[in-house]
């Protein structure tokens, strides 16, 4: 997690739960700086760190792996040209590229 999730993460769950950087220090067993230098970004806790301190907030931290959203690929634009030849001249197309891949692959190995 990155320095300013993980600090924009305590300090909502400290606020939303009516406490001061001092309560929440106290309820965690640690100093006021330590939550201080992590709500600022300047320290990055690690995840039992985090997990600890939002719990002692009253909160619990849930984790889940969310695709990200992908651009669109410059790939699919050839795909109605594609669609519009023949089987034949799919396959010509096909040759094609695979004697572009093998030259491409000679060039690189230092052989042409």
């Amino acid at each position: 997690m990155a320095v300013t999730q993980a600090s924009r993460l305590l300090a909502s769950a400290r606020r939303r739960a009516g406490l001061t950087q001092r309560d929440l220090a106290r309820r965690a067993r640690t100093s006021q700086s330590v939550i201080a230098r992590i709500e600022c970004g300047a320290t990055s806790p690690g995840w039992k760190t985090l997990l600890r301190l939002v719990s002692r907030a009253g909160f619990d931290l849930h984790v889940a792996l969310k695709p990200r959203a992908r651009g669109r690929s410059h790939m699919l634009d050839d795909v109605p040209r594609i669609l519009r030849l023949t089987p034949e001249e799919r396959l010509l197309e096909l040759r094609n590229a695979a004697r572009f891949l093998a030259a491409a692959v000679r060039v690189d190995d230092g052989r042409v």
